[in-house]
């Protein structure tokens, strides 16, 4: 059996002390055929260890269903295999810029901002999670004989919560979780890791369980910080912030490799240990991406995130090394126990372009009648958590009665963007909480496409409810008997809808289409042209979401995801296809991904390389979702 222990200065294995050389990588944000690469990548940067947080959401969409949460032993088996010691951070938050920082919406829908706390309905469907999760980490600690033979497994440390101290003051609910770890089996030391703020650090440490810091610079600085908290104990940067992430529709200046790996050398300096985060991001597949409220207090306008989850990592999205990777593996040389290993063989990438044939659609109307859930009608509207809609769209119907003048028409608490159709009409796209479509006569039909952007993962707003939180209102006057219909995104693939032909002019609904590989597959890129906004599967395999807005163009294909020969297709277009889609025109395709990224230039030299742009959509057609076929 091994022994890894928290000493006074320095974290201890079997008796020597050990600094922890640590690296991010989301198992859920890399395809299952590609950990083995990622991890291999890792080790040859300098690292000894990988660190991965686990999404609840992801393996529970609803209340005891769980989907593979097996996939974390297997990656754990993975990292194992790859010689790295291994940190998991199960939650049950853990932020990540992901849909609800990782939490349910069957959960937060009811309980609201009851979470996170010592609540007893959260702290029982928690139990439950847990009790299902954790006997992937228990078997497979160091201490126990796990899957590694008789030196046991990976696992060294476990995090209880996730920057609690960022949220809230619960101490009775922090030492709670502890304690359910400790129950379930957990060994290995925790730890918790928070902002190195006073505020931050009082309110998510626990007595007796190791602290650790987050920031991107100023290791000095925040070491010190954390020794205000606490005395003895190893230094380390939990999360060391080597780059940042990507909203839509903004640019961000990227973080140079230079100016990172200064800020990495100054942690081992401190004599710390280093959680490099993101040492791989990947991708945020299956519209997982979550969201942030901007100003300084985080409660303002919706900052929906990109599908890639790229950070400027070391090793970016695709997998290869960037200019970051080689200056950070130049620090981590000098502190490796020897030679660093070599870098594994390249993933095979697609050698050609390949264009895409989209022949077939059938109308969004059409696709919410066949694939949506039940309707609801209530007096007000309905949120997405009470249609049991966690990542999708919402379409609300309501009746303007008359005889009555033209009144505005308001829509209250709107959660994310609504696309709004009076009498069949398009009239509106509509976001912010207080949004105006304009005035309405009566009597009139209403229509409100609502789709969530992207659910907030950190901050106050974190588990706000999505749709029309607050009402619809003529006038003064509130409008009754709203009917609301969910369609869950994963609803979609492989469902059996009635398909058509395409005709020269798109609209918003479901497009299939083939891709024709002459040769073997490879990691490629997936271009839309023209194309506005919605969601993108390849054989069935959701590739996230898209949007003209940018500054995301392309969506990351995964070799393993592609085969030989035809290869299905599936756009959700939300707003409205190209024209033309089927003579070609707008159509989209794969691409090798772009070139110069496994040579030691940095992503700033890359922004401008020749891959296809998508221009922006103007409105193709403006009649209602629910009308039938436009190009029937």
């Amino acid at each position: 059996m091994g022994q890894f222990e928290v000493g006074e200065r320095d974290f201890v294995r079997d008796g020597r002390p050990v600094r922890l050389l640590s690296g991010a990588l989301h198992y859920f944000r890399v395809h299952e055929a590609q950990w083995g690469h990622r991890l291999a990548m890792l080790r040859a940067m300098g690292l000894n260890c990988v660190e991965t947080y686990v999404p609840w959401n992801l393996h529970e969409p609803r209340p005891g269903e769980f989907r593979d949460p097996e996939a974390l032993g297997r990656f754990l088996d993975a990292a194992h295999a790859a010689g790295l010691w291994a940190i998991v951070r199960p939650g049950p938050y853990i932020c990540a810029e992901w849909e609800n920082g990782g939490l349910p919406e069957w959960l937060t829908g009811p309980l609201g901002r009851r979470v996170r706390t010592r609540d007893a309905a959260y702290l029982a469907a928690v139990d439950a999670w847990f009790g299902r999760l954790l006997p992937q980490v228990v078997a497979r600690q160091c201490t126990a004989a796990g899957p590694g033979g008789p030196g046991g497994g990976p696992v060294i440390m476990v995090q209880a919560e996730n920057e609690y101290g960022s949220y809230g003051s619960d101490a009775r609910y922090l030492a709670r979780i502890v304690a359910r770890l400790r129950q379930l089996g957990v060994r290995v030391p925790l730890f918790t890791s928070d902002g190195p703020e006073d505020h931050m650090l009082t309110g998510g440490s626990v007595a007796g369980v190791l602290a650790t810091v987050n920031f991107g610079s100023g290791a000095r600085e925040a070491f010190a910080a954390l020794r205000r908290h606490q005395a003895a104990g190893p230094l380390m940067c939990m999360e060391f912030w080597c780059g940042w992430f990507g909203h839509w529709g903004r640019r961000a200046e990227p973080r140079t490799p230079k100016d990172a790996a200064a800020a990495l050398r100054e942690i081992l300096e401190c004599g710390g240990s280093v959680n490099v985060y993101m040492a791989h991001g990947g991708t945020s597949f299956g519209g997982w991406a979550g969201a942030n409220r901007a100003g300084e207090l985080h409660d303002g306008a919706l900052l929906p995130t990109v599908t890639s989850y790229d950070y400027e990592a070391p090793v970016d999205e695709r997998g290869r090394p960037t200019e970051k990777f080689w200056r950070f593996r130049e620090v981590l040389a000098e502190y490796a126990d020897g030679p660093l290993p070599e870098l594994p063989e390249a993933p095979r990438a697609l050698s050609a372009p390949v264009p895409a044939v989209i022949g077939e659609w059938v109308p969004a109307g059409e696709m919410m009648d066949a694939l949506g859930g039940t309707e609801v009608e209530g007096g007000g509207p309905v949120t997405f958590e009470e249609l049991g809609v966690d990542r999708g769209v919402v379409r609300y119907r309501v009746d303007v009665p008359g005889p009555r003048g033209p009144y505005p028409l308001r829509v209250r608490g709107l959660r994310d963007r609504a696309t709004v159709y009076v009498d069949g009409a398009r009239v509106a796209v509509l976001e912010g909480e207080d949004a105006l479509v304009g005035e309405v006569a009566g009597p009139a039909s209403v229509e409100l496409w609502v789709e969530s952007l992207g659910r907030v993962n950190y901050g106050p707003r974190l588990g706000e409810s999505k749709g029309i939180t607050g009402g619809l209102l003529h006038e003064r006057q509130y409008l009754h008997g709203v009917r609301a219909r969910g369609l869950r995104l994963d609803a979609v693939a492989g469902a059996d809808v009635a398909f058509r032909a395409v005709g020269a002019e798109g609209a918003a609904g479901l497009y299939r289409g083939r891709l024709t590989l002459d040769g073997p597959p490879g990691d490629a890129d997936l271009a839309l042209p023209g194309w506005g906004r919605g969601f993108a599967w390849i054989n069935g395999f959701c590739l996230g979401r898209y949007w003209d807005v940018g500054p995301q163009r392309t969506l990351f294909v995964p070799g393993p995801v592609l085969r030989e020969g035809d290869n299905e297709v599936l756009l959700w277009e939300l707003e409205g296809a190209p024209p033309l889609v089927g003579a070609g025109a707008g159509a989209p395709g794969l691409y090798p991904p772009a070139a110069g990224q496994s040579s030691r230039t940095s992503k700033a030299s890359r922004t401008n390389s020749a891959v296809p742009s998508s221009p922006v959509l103007r409105s193709p057609t403006h009649a209602s979702p629910s009308a039938g076929a436009v190009n029937s």
